[in-house]
């Protein structure tokens, strides 16, 4: 049985995170056969098997880190049988016991039928009670009196057609006749069986005579002794019907119902998409925020034209192809770097506290876009190298920082940093120092632009170049002629230095 561990990438790494796994469980590996990615502050590299066998168990799972030595695997001899799942090698759980039978009930007695309970008549208080029954007749009088009142008050078998008339009019008819003094069995009726209608009265009032009205009128009496009836009162007129007004109850009305809450809306489809930052990229940003607070960053800008170096990449294009080298503008630039930094060391520095550290060697960082972040792998000792040698580093370290398979000593110990995102079109950026170095340049889209020469308008191939540097240790001064002597080794580039 062999471990495998998480391996020290760099005496300065003290973890590691496993991000993928490039075998299964149960797969057959061969020594140094590629096993698992790892993804460090410095490097994203592939760890490669330490022995041969079956891969028998994966204890960390991609996406986690851990410190580095610790087991992430272990692998088996062949004679060692390795399941094919990591759950096979689990015993299977025991079937669990039958429930015990259920203990029967005892019988119940039946229930006694409850008592019939008759109906309880209910009645809410402040309904209407209900119709009492009419109240009996008054009794007649023993002497009806004289005038109208006797005329209605006769049994229906002595009445006379008079009597009868008065008996069929209206009561509107009979207050009319009361209100005017007339007889209403002097009037001649019109209606059925000779009733008097209200026609009748008003036109038998509206063409009686003066003397018919002063006989009509009720004699004055002398005293209380006076046997004539009195007259009777006029009746007041007829009220406006009242406004309908629900009798108040003395039971409180039910309370209103609630109105149900309106159902909870239906969750939006999230808009953002939460995703963890890979391992190189919070590495990344925790760098360059530490370089912010560490360095006091300006920047200058060159004009550069390129015409020169243009010119011999035409010129040698073919046989760099024959060595099997695509030849770009980036090693003439790196080379210009070299000879600049050879003549001004204070931007190949670096700070420790109070001192300053010159470095002997020129190591070149070059800047790699990945899809998972940046890396910036190193051209250790560029200044021993021509353009062919520049160019073939570069190329070798861009191909193996995107296949995974750099080494911790690879992108360590760079002393000043070149970043080409000219390549996607920017014109120039204002890029942040890798610590601990002091300067980083950037090399904006190379182009051709009408530009004036000898008071003339001429086209020729430009670019800018863009120079990042520590204000505590490099002054303007000479930032500006370290750019200057960049400049000048381009615009005269010596084809002896390919």
């Amino acid at each position: 049985m062999a471990d495998v561990i998480m391996p020290q990438m760099g005496e300065s790494i003290a973890e590691g995170t496993v991000t993928k796994w490039l075998k299964n469980v149960g797969d057959r590996v061969e020594r140094d056969e590629p096993l698992f990615e790892i993804s460090t502050d410095k490097v994203d590299a592939e760890i490669p098997s330490p022995a041969a066998g079956i891969l028998k168990e994966i204890r960390v799972p991609p996406g986690t880190t851990v410190a580095v030595n610790s087991v992430v695997a272990l692998i088996a001899s062949e004679a060692e049988p390795a399941p094919s799942t990591p759950s096979a090698a689990r015993p299977a759980p025991p079937a669990p016991e039958p429930p015990p039978p259920p203990v029967p009930l005892p019988a119940l007695a039946p229930a006694t039928p409850p008592a019939v309970v008759p109906p309880v008549e209910y009645r809410i208080e402040g309904e209407l009670p209900p119709a009492l029954p009419a109240p009996a007749p008054p009794a007649p009088a023993a002497e009806p009196a004289s005038g109208t009142k006797a005329a209605t008050e006769k049994p229906r078998a002595e009445m006379t057609a008079e009597d009868l008339r008065l008996n069929r009019s209206s009561p509107v008819v009979r207050r009319i006749a009361a209100e005017h003094h007339v007889d209403i069995r002097s009037v001649a009726g019109t209606g059925i069986g000779g009733r008097v209608t209200k026609q009748d009265i008003l036109g038998h009032i509206e063409h009686r005579s003066p003397a018919d009205e002063t006989a009509a009128a009720p004699p004055a009496t002398d005293g209380p002794d006076s046997s004539a009836p009195p007259p009777a009162p006029l009746a007041p007129p007829p009220a406006p019907p009242a406004p309908f007004v629900a009798a108040p109850s003395e039971v409180p009305p039910p309370p209103p119902a609630r109105p149900s809450p309106p159902p909870p809306p239906a969750p939006a489809a999230p808009s953002v998409e939460r995703v963890p930052m890979s391992p190189i990229r919070r590495k990344t940003a925790e760098h360059m925020v530490l370089s912010r607070r560490t360095s006091a960053h300006v920047s200058t800008v060159f004009e550069v034209e390129m015409t020169r170096v243009d010119g011999l990449r035409q010129k040698h294009r073919a046989a760099f192809l024959e060595r099997g080298v695509r030849l770009t503008p980036t090693p003439f630039i790196l080379r210009a770097v070299v000879d600049a930094l050879k003549a001004f060391p204070i931007l190949n520095a670096s700070l420790d506290g109070d001192h300053v550290l010159y470095h002997k060697d020129v190591n070149l960082g070059v800047a790699v876009a990945l899809e998972q972040g940046l890396i910036v792998p190193v051209i250790h000792r560029a200044d021993e190298k021509n353009v062919l040698g520049l160019a073939r580093a570069v190329h070798d370290l861009a191909d193996r920082a995107r296949a995974k398979k750099l080494k911790v000593e690879e992108v360590q110990g760079g002393t000043f940093t070149v970043t080409n995102p000219g390549g996607f079109g920017s014109l120039f950026g204002t890029p942040i120092i890798n610590q601990p170095q002091v300067a980083i340049l950037d090399i904006g889209t190379i182009e051709k632009r009408p530009v004036v020469r000898d008071d003339a308008i001429a086209i020729r191939t430009m670019c800018y170049l863009a120079l990042t540097f520590d204000h505590r240790l490099v002054d303007g001064a000479d930032a500006d002629r370290f750019m200057a002597r960049v400049k000048q080794v381009l615009q005269e580039f010596d084809e002896a230095a390919l």
